[in-house]
């Protein structure tokens, strides 16, 4: 049996966006079942058994018998190995989805994480009067490419891939902002992506699995 470790409680702007949900989403597409272990945040997180399995105290982690995986793209891609739905067997397919997987993480979703921290870590600073322009610059910059490559196709590559998966998850950690939703080409394309059944699955058994409180 899979196994997928999540924060037990985490603040209400963060319910939804914690990187565990890219898993869920991942195994509701393939079809395969798993149980899900909690952890606290701060003390358990931090101990000694759990860092063996996640080096950063972070999730999510994916236990599978002696298989123990962290980071969710490396996740993503390990489950997308059984199943076309998320890599086509086609090697170049196959190759333009991790493309798209890589670009999410490693182009997107930098600009993305600073300015979502910005808005809800440091708005009251005087400093990101300066810093929080750039930044909105950059991400609209990057963002305005990305909208011109999908066009009017309705996933990144025609089909719906492991790299669409992980691009709206991205996606999703601008919700504090209108950036995407009001895009012609990036808003319907993130409703596209959370419309699957997939997606609507794991996104309400990552938030029922949420204490009310922090414990």
């Amino acid at each position: 049996m899979i196994t997928v470790y999540s924060y037990r409680w985490v603040p209400d702007f963060a319910q939804g966006l914690v990187r565990d949900l890219r898993v869920r989403w991942a195994l509701e597409e393939v079809g395969r079942d798993y149980d899900q272990w909690r952890i606290g945040l701060g003390e358990e997180q931090n101990t000694p058994a759990y860092r063996a399995c996640q080096p950063y105290g972070q999730v999510p982690v994916y236990a599978e018998g002696d298989l123990v995986l962290f980071e969710s793209g490396a996740i993503v891609l390990h489950i997308g190995e059984t199943c076309e739905v998320l890599l086509p067997s086609e090697p170049k397919a196959r190759a333009r989805a991790t493309c798209w997987l890589f670009s999410a993480l490693n182009t997107i979703e930098p600009g993305i994480q600073e300015l979502a921290a910005i808005d809800l870590f440091h708005a009251e600073e005087a400093w990101t009067r300066e810093r929080r322009p750039q930044v909105e610059d950059w991400v609209r910059r990057r963002l305005g490419e990305l909208a011109a490559w999908l066009g009017d196709k309705e996933y990144l590559e025609g089909a719906f891939t492991a790299g669409d998966l992980m691009m709206a998850t991205v996606l999703r950690n601008l919700r504090q902002t209108d950036i995407v939703t009001t895009d012609p080409t990036l808003g319907p394309y993130l409703e596209r992506c959370e419309a699957r059944p997939a997606f609507q699955r794991a996104l309400a058994d990552q938030m029922a699995s949420f204490d009310a409180q922090p414990s």
